[in-house]
């Protein structure tokens, strides 16, 4: 699916030679990656478009899979429990079999009931059941508890 990316005008500086990018769920300064500028993006969309509250969104927090550390990239909560993650990957790379994969062992650990990946020009949006990913056409809109 393609979304329709509002107008968005990030705070960005350069320091040292490097380019940051305010985030404003970590409320902090981060550097200014080609999948971090997918990812705020991604979350303005959220945010903005879909009315996803911010104090429900998690930002790169760490996981363990097996005996390995992982990170997600964006999880957002609903009824305190894991509702959607979201995995943001640079433009150029496909979404492919690898990228859902990874995901989709994220999903694993995380239990949410949505996956998306997106490289900011494809979005795939699966609602997970039973294990089983099922397509859905659009990104969920935020609905207070008891609906979705």
């Amino acid at each position: 699916m393609l979304l329709p990316f509002p107008p968005y005008h990030p705070r960005v500086k350069e320091e040292n030679g490097k380019e940051y990018i305010f985030d404003p769920v970590r409320k902090q300064w981060v550097r200014l990656t080609p999948e971090e500028w997918v990812r705020q993006h991604f979350i303005n969309y959220l945010v903005e478009v879909l009315a996803y509250p911010v104090k429900l969104i998690a930002i790169e927090k760490q996981i363990r899979i097996g005996e390995l550390q992982k990170r997600f990239d964006i999880l957002v909560y609903k009824n305190d429990r894991p509702w959607m993650l979201i995995e943001c990957k640079e433009q150029q790379t496909k979404l492919n079999d690898a990228v859902i994969t990874q995901v989709f062992q994220y999903q694993s650990v995380i239990g949410a009931e949505y996956m998306v990946i997106t490289n900011g020009e494809e979005t795939f949006c699966g609602n997970v059941v039973n294990g089983t990913i099922h397509a859905v056409t659009a990104i969920p809109a935020y609905k207070k508890s008891g609906s979705v």
